[in-house]
């Protein structure tokens, strides 16, 4: 019997992530406190507004909407992504679904919040179902919490981790938004954008080496590619004057917020 995806057409899901789930908790870093303000002001979420946290993943994302009062739904195609949610949050209503599949009635929500995964699902199908069950004035807010490569050491982590990409869906490809443009042109207003500096303090085994290795296209590499790659992070670990010795580092990064606004049905 063919899966959802495969009658739909759609691609394989991002199969790493279920590999990964324990690890991406540990590893990602969280968001700094400015998201709730942007949350609130931007997106206008209070008490008793809807919003679907679709690709949900952990659940990190998560906590910040339900601290601004939000009426979550979460919906995430993965199912131990699921079970991680589940655990942490279990106040939320969590469905199984997917950017393309949305299992959810139209017209249901006040905003669409999609953190850390925009990039993956930027297709027509899946806009297509963001549209539908979004009310009329509706917001859809993106954001990423992207590795600082202004620093010299982020810069030789990054070209580690870039030799493996491919043509992995990625925020820096910029894909994401030249297709978004391109479906929601007209309807939608134009974006906005924000940013912010934060850093992600930790062990380096947590902040560095977990976080690469919760990348889901190091996840899904061979054993040995995979184990190979993770030790040469240990390595920059070990040579570079600013981590070397250290037991607790802090990884710096900007996240981004993008928000547009359903003007057209």
């Amino acid at each position: 019997m063919k899966s959802l995806r495969e009658m739909l057409h759609l691609p394989p899901l991002f199969k790493g992530f279920g590999a990964v789930s324990e690890t991406y908790e540990k590893g990602r870093p969280g968001y700094p406190d400015a998201v709730n303000e942007w949350l609130r002001r931007d997106l206008q979420i209070r008490p008793g507004v809807t919003v679907l946290d679709l690709g949900s993943g952990t659940g990190k994302f998560t906590r910040r909407l339900l601290e601004v009062g939000a009426d979550v739904i979460a919906v995430e195609p993965e199912p131990r992504m699921r079970y991680s949610f589940a655990r942490r949050h279990p106040e939320v209503r969590l469905l199984e679904g997917q950017a393309e599949a949305i299992p959810l009635p139209a017209g249901k929500v006040d905003v669409v919040l999609c953190a850390q995964a925009f990039h993956l699902f930027a297709n027509p199908e899946a806009l297509t179902e963001i549209h539908r069950v979004l009310k009329p004035g509706g917001r859809l807010g993106m954001v990423w919490n992207l590795r600082d490569t202004r620093v010299p050491w982020v810069e030789r982590l990054a070209s580690i981790v870039n030799r493996h990409a491919g043509d992995y869906p990625r925020y820096y490809s910029g894909q994401w938004r030249e297709v978004l443009n391109q479906h929601f042109g007209g309807k939608y207003a134009p974006l906005s954008e924000k940013d912010w500096q934060h850093n992600h303090t930790g062990s380096p085994e947590d902040v560095i080496v977990r976080r690469i290795g919760s990348i889901s296209f190091i996840a899904a590499l061979p054993d040995d590619q995979r184990t190979a790659l993770l030790a040469e992070v240990r390595q920059l670990i070990a040579e570079d004057p600013e981590l070397a010795g250290r037991d607790i580092v802090s990884v710096p990064y900007h996240t981004v917020a993008v928000h547009t606004v359903k003007i057209l049905p």
